[in-house]
């Protein structure tokens, strides 16, 4: 009977001690949030503060498509650049794009950002490849997904223009909807991590090519690496490339930092140096932020000041670019202006010369043949440098333009001189104004704060959005 009540008193102990140790290892697993509040504050998420200036974008819309577009289609500028611009790119909100290595948080970065830990509609994330897909994360009415298929068909968003790359890429292309007050001043971008073992064709698109449509359209570059990724294999190399030109845009993020020890970390920081070194070709070295972008507390014994100041510091920027979104719209549409002004003149340069240059007895494609192969032996490129006051490095690629002409040919333009009206409007007058006078103004203006000159706009008024004609009305 003893034994009995001895052998009771000692499973129960079992039992209770059992208890115990799992309720502790419960207590000690449990991550504990961090707090949110300066996420809050540096993006001003609780302000009311309107989304843009309705007269400016109407006035930018209305400059682009009198004294920029005519040029672009009267000289078929997309098929040099492959780049087109529509209203609804003009009056999009700020993008983000996150790109780097597989499993270095770039989703989990996201997910911290918009409060989405732990609901049902997070990004997924683990230690594996997770993301295969270009996941678009935008503002909406309620919470939904959109197919890839539906974003291209839909008109009125601003990624119709990704059905060149095809269905392989489309089925590949998500997006995630809803209510959110950053995504109603922002969107992000998640890619697909670069798994330097995968070829290319194994996607079934062309990922850079991809990759090089978002990052033409980001506002921001988020370069994401973690202390586990930092070689450098050929499909990152080829990125880095595409991003030449772009520095100011990029922000180089060390994440995940909380995992080593300080020593640790210093070492790892000037190897991410190492590494990107010959990638980046500037004086300057890239700003890298080193933190840890998820919502749980950091590991103890870490530089927990530190990593806040960088995080603060990234927000900052990140706030920065929502906060000048109007005038980054207007200096971007000045600058593809200026591109597509050069291009006119080259291509009236080119027609000219082969104008010269034809006899009666000469051979129409033999003579355009010769000036398309060495242009600098007509001084095509440098009568526009002697002309305008431009960088011989803005200018587009002489072999670009045998390209062009490969597949257009030369009689299938005019002369700026025939681009003019009998009331003596002409590309080239309005293209010029638009780029020394118009667009400066407009720019001033909104930096001011003030609403341009309601005079400006025509009758439909300044603050309606643009018909699509493709829909019914």
């Amino acid at each position: 009977m003893k034994g009995t009540i001895l052998i009771c008193c000692f499973l129960s102990l079992m039992v209770l001690a059992i208890t115990e140790e799992t309720a502790a290892e419960e207590d000690v697993q449990t991550p504990i949030l961090r707090d949110r509040s300066h996420i809050e504050e540096t993006l001003r998420l609780a302000s009311d503060k309107p989304a843009g200036n309705a007269v400016a974008l109407h006035r930018l819309r209305e400059i682009y498509h009198t004294a920029i577009r005519p040029m672009e289609q009267a000289y078929k500028y997309s098929e040099l650049r492959q780049k087109m611009i529509t209203d609804d790119e003009i009056a999009s909100k700020p993008m983000v794009v996150l790109l780097g290595p597989w499993s270095v948080g770039k989703s989990s970065m996201i997910n911290y950002l918009l409060g989405l830990q732990d609901t049902p509609y997070q990004l997924y994330t683990g230690a594996q490849p997770t993301t295969s897909e270009f996941t678009v994360v935008m503002h909406g009415k309620k919470i939904r997904t959109v197919e890839g298929i539906v974003m291209a068909a839909d008109r009125t968003r601003s990624f119709s223009q990704l059905e060149k790359f095809g269905q392989g890429f489309l089925e590949k292309l998500i997006g995630v909807e809803m209510p959110h007050k950053l995504l109603e001043r922002v969107t992000f971008v998640d890619t697909p991590g670069i798994i330097e073992n995968r070829k290319q064709q194994e996607r079934g698109y062309s990922f850079n090519d991809v990759c090089q449509w978002f990052i033409d359209r980001a506002d921001l570059i988020f370069v994401v690496f973690d202390p586990t990724k930092l070689d450098v294999g050929l499909e990152l190399e080829m990125l880095f490339r595409q991003l030449k030109g772009r520095d100011s845009k990029i922000r180089i993020i060390l994440n995940k930092a909380d995992s080593l020890a300080t020593q640790d970390l210093m070492r790892v920081y000037g190897a991410l140096f190492w590494s990107l070194a010959p990638l980046i070709n500037v004086t300057e070295p890239p700003r890298v932020y080193v933190s840890s972008f998820w919502p749980y507390d950091y590991t103890a014994d870490t530089s927990r000041d530190l990593f806040k100041r960088e995080e603060i510091s990234l927000l900052e920027d990140l706030n920065q670019v929502i906060e000048n979104r109007l005038e980054n719209k207007i200096a971007f549409i000045r600058q593809h202006g200026i591109r597509v002004h050069f291009h006119g003149l080259l291509v009236d340069r080119y027609l000219q010369t082969f104008k010269d240059k034809m006899s009666f007895f000469s051979d129409p494609e033999l003579v355009f043949k010769e000036i398309v192969d060495d242009p600098d032996k007509f001084y095509i490129f440098k009568s526009i440098l002697a002309k305008t006051n431009v960088c011989k490095f803005d200018l587009p690629n002489r072999d670009a333009y045998r390209n062009f002409f490969g597949i257009n040919s030369v009689n299938s333009f005019k002369q700026l001189s025939a681009h003019c009206s009998y009331m003596g409007d002409c590309l080239l007058d309005k293209i010029e104004k638009a780029i020394t006078e118009e667009l400066p103004a407009l720019l001033s203006t909104v930096a001011l704060g003030k609403n341009p000159n309601p005079s400006s706009c025509d009758a439909t008024g300044c603050g309606e959005i643009p018909k699509d004609r493709y829909r019914g009305h």
